[in-house]
């Protein structure tokens, strides 16, 4: 659920009911079934389901074209932890560095003990979004100033010793990864994670693309952060020409629903083409202590990251804008899921829906 809360309804209750019987050889419809009534019943505008498997590949979509750019959400901190991975592989920094000797304003009050490690495992204390956010969003400030400010924050806890999902230390992450490659984090994005997978339809930020070839989000159901619910927002709420541009590294990247399955699929197979293999595997383990959240650097891992019924090797990450992508290497499948409904609209989500049904057929094929 989303950590906001949401309205909860029936949508979907005789779906989840009939998970078990899922036929293995027929995922596709069976797993659409939850999409096409929320797409009929006009509650979601646009999805985009992307299944691969052992048995093969497929896309469907629902009100736009199956290679359309979604707004991520929260799918692009793993993305964005993968550029810094490849400065850490390169030695250029490592892990368990403290953050200050990157970012020396990160300072004062316990916060010169923050690694990197606890910056891509949400345990460093900073939270998921400023108190002024509104404020900094509303006046289309740079993310140097959003770093500025996080740097400031009150930490919730001594770094590693809680969990706290933090979007802004995911932020000062990609500072580090900036300061260190002298590259703008988008650029340094596209050129170690997108161009190397050949993940040609997704861009931090707006890239090479124009505002017509992006899904608009339904806004009127975001969270409150994000604009939602207030009609004054829509100069910088998730739809709006700053933050597509801005190129947020916890929440900012555009891509279709291929592109992430691409994205996973590095990791599922461990093909080492961003790092070594070694490194990669890094990011779908778990790096937290017992008692904490388990999390990989960057990815969500275990049970929680994916589906009811993944296993516990399963990794991926949803995002607040509608989406969901995971992998499971116990049934080699990957599932992505993109709609424009917010995941805090409706409970059960579609999205979560539609992957439950990838992961029960994909249990029926073992």
């Amino acid at each position: 659920m989303d950590r906001r809360g949401a309205l909860r309804v029936g949508l979907g209750g005789a779906v989840a009911g009939s998970l078990g019987a899922v036929p293995a050889g027929g995922t596709s419809d069976a797993a659409a079934v939850a999409l096409d009534r929320a797409v009929a019943s006009g509650l979601v505008r646009a999805a985009v389901l992307h299944v691969e498997s052992p048995a093969g590949r497929w896309s469907r979509a629902w009100g736009v074209a199956a290679d359309a750019l979604f707004l991520l959400g929260s799918i692009s901190k793993p993305i964005s932890a993968a550029a810094l991975m490849t400065l850490v592989a390169s030695g250029a920094v490592g892990l368990d560095d403290p953050v200050r000797r990157t970012l020396p304003e990160v300072e004062g009050e316990g916060r010169e003990r923050i690694t990197l490690r606890h910056l891509l495992t949400h345990v460093s204390g900073l939270p998921d979004q400023l108190p002024d956010n509104d404020t900094l969003r509303r006046s289309h400030a740079p993310l140097a100033e959003f770093a500025a400010r996080t740097a400031r924050t009150p930490l919730a806890f001594v770094p590693g010793q809680g969990y706290r999902y933090s979007s802004m230390g995911i932020l000062l992450a990609a500072r580090v990864a900036e300061r260190i490659s002298g590259e703008d984090f988008r650029t340094l994005v596209g050129r170690t994670v997108l161009a190397p997978l050949g993940m040609t339809r997704a861009a931090l930020g707006m890239g090479q693309f124009q505002p017509s070839d992006t899904v608009p989000c339904q806004t009127e159901h975001a969270a409150p952060e994000a604009g939602g619910g207030d009609p004054g927002a829509r100069e910088w709420d998730w739809n709006s020409p700053w933050w597509r541009g801005l190129g947020a590294p916890w929440g900012g990247v555009q891509a279709s629903a291929a592109d992430v399955a691409a994205f996973l699929g590095e990791f599922l197979h461990g093909r080492g083409r961003l790092c070594a293999a070694e490194t990669e595997r890094s990011m779908i383990t778990n790096h937290n202590p017992p008692g904490i959240r388990p999390r990989g650097l960057g990815f969500d891992v275990g049970t929680a990251a994916g589906s009811a019924g993944c296993s516990v090797a399963t990794f991926g990450h949803t995002g607040s804008t509608g989406t969901i992508g995971w992998a499971d290497p116990a049934t080699g499948t990957i599932c992505v899921v993109l709609t424009s409904l917010p995941a805090r609209a409706v409970v059960p989500h579609p999205r979560d829906e539609t992957a439950a049904l990838v992961a029960a057929a994909a249990r029926g094929g073992q």
